[in-house]
């Protein structure tokens, strides 16, 4: 799967990846091949940082439908040889969950095109899901042989059928079949839940890992295995500590947090600052030195998590630190500092784009900080955040804290949110974007109208426009 190289925010390919409403904009007023190029551009190469939690396909498939858009293009990249070496869901999931809004919107050739990519493309689960949603029973029930034929009459078919009919996203297709009178499918797939369903009961009386009655040197042994493994098990074994662990057992903990192996000294320190214990803090600083990235990170995770005064004090002391700590004491006092904090969170904030740029993993603290203090100096950096990110909740959060913190918002980026990729940002700009811009009461009654915008935008959009909302 390709890396999508996102382009610089000043021009329209990279306002689109970005899901900007300027982008929406903008694509509007240039020259319609220019748009639709960059629009095929985003929908077929998806730039999002994270695919499954960023939304793209409405924002994408409501400019389709102002440019009047051909689906030729993504016809192309569904069928593509391509699609058969490359099976990841995130070649196809973007243009798959466009075509499912623009079928919703009464694009009939989406809905031909999302039919014809069930019965035969390598991501035909994500095409059925969409389906589910939009198609008609006699769509859905023609598309039963196909897939089904997909799954060969042998051992090892009906167990692909079995998980493929119990992980399903969406139900209702085979809902459908199973009520089908023909063996081939009714009877088969009705097979298949009952064996879906045996499988979730017997794992659940198979379970793997803690079980009642270990001891606290089984748990950090359990741990332990889970670093061999290479899955980070501490958070887990940590809250079994809280069911196993009697006061007996403190000394070893506190051990364990200072001397013990990667896993055992992460879990102990995740338990002795959930629990807050009083050495917690001093413990945590000197894990940070430990040459393992592994026990850093929980060490860190495990301070940010801590909800005490002295924690609190503590992130105070350290913010000025130029490590790790400090950077997770600028954090937490974003989250937990008050009104005698917004330098040091200042400071923070803007450390973290210098050092590492507006996407830094840091960042969605900070600004939600600098929005909760009410840090009217942090505006020119939560503009520079809201306009340079890779990342629509990013984006999102720099616009809910701007309009907290800068005067300018309401008549200034509040109006492009109205056309943001990412509902919760136009909801932000339906409480906020001033009417006096003839766009924004437009766009106000286009998203009042919208059966497929969400419900809190609409909800925001009433008390704007509606009978007892003040004259627009």
């Amino acid at each position: 799967m390709f890396d999508s190289v996102i382009a610089p925010s000043g021009t329209l390919l990279g306002l689109l990846q970005r899901g900007r409403g300027d982008g929406t904009l903008h694509a509007l007023t240039a020259p319609r091949a220019e748009a639709l190029a960059a629009l095929h551009h985003c929908v077929l190469r998806d730039p999002r940082h994270d695919w499954q939690v960023e939304n793209r396909s409405l924002y994408y498939a409501r400019l389709y439908l102002d440019l009047h858009g051909g689906l030729d293009e993504i016809e192309r990249h569904l069928f593509d040889a391509e699609d058969i070496l490359d099976t990841a869901e995130n070649r196809t999931g973007l243009a798959l969950a466009v075509l499912g809004h623009l079928a919703s919107y009464g694009r009939r050739d989406a809905l031909r095109l999302l039919r014809r990519y069930a019965a035969s493309g390598t991501n035909w689960a994500w095409a059925l899901d969409e389906l589910a949603l939009r198609d008609d029973d006699r769509g859905l029930r023609a598309l039963a042989a196909s897939v089904l034929a997909r799954f060969p009459a042998d051992a090892e078919g009906d167990a692909d059928l079995a998980a493929a009919v119990r992980d399903a996203f969406e139900p209702r297709p085979w809902r459908l079949w199973a009520d089908d009178p023909r063996p081939a499918v009714g009877a088969r797939v009705r097979a298949a839940q009952e064996r879906g369903s045996f499988d979730r009961w017997q794992r659940q009386l198979s379970p793997t890992g803690p079980r009642p009655g270990w001891s606290v040197r089984a748990v950090f042994d359990w741990a332990d295995e889970g670093i061999a493994r290479g899955a980070a098990l501490h958070v887990p074994a940590a809250r079994c500590l809280t069911a196993v662990a009697g006061p007996e057992d403190h000394a070893e903990i506190v051990d364990a947090a200072r001397n013990g192996t990667d896993g055992a000294r992460a879990t102990a320190i995740r338990y002795l600052a959930d629990s807050h214990d009083p050495q917690a803090l001093d413990l945590v600083e000197a894990a940070v030195t430990s040459p393992s990235a592994g026990v850093v990170d929980a060490a860190v995770a495990a301070f940010e998590r801590m909800r005490s005064v002295a924690a609190v004090e503590r992130a105070r002391a350290w913010a000025r630190r130029p490590d790790v700590l400090g950077a997770a004491a600028g954090r937490m006092l974003a989250c937990r500092g008050g009104t005698r904090d917004t330098e040091l969170v200042l400071e923070a904030l803007r450390e973290a784009v210098r050092g590492e740029g507006p996407d830094a993993a840091g960042l969605w603290t900070l600004v939600d900080g600098a929005g909760r203090l009410g840090i009217v100096c942090a505006a020119p950096v939560l503009r520079h955040v809201y306009r340079e990110t890779a990342s629509s909740h990013l984006r999102g959060r720099a616009a809910r804290a701007l309009a907290a913190t800068d005067p300018s918002f309401p008549a200034g980026f509040a109006v492009e949110c109205l056309w943001d990729c990412e509902e919760t940002t136009r909801e932000i700009a339906a409480r906020h974007a001033e009417t006096g811009d003839a766009r924004v009461v437009e766009q106000l009654r286009r998203l009042a109208a919208d059966p497929a915008e969400e419900d809190e935008v609409q909800t925001a959009v009433r008390s704007r426009i509606g009978p007892d909302a003040p004259a627009v």
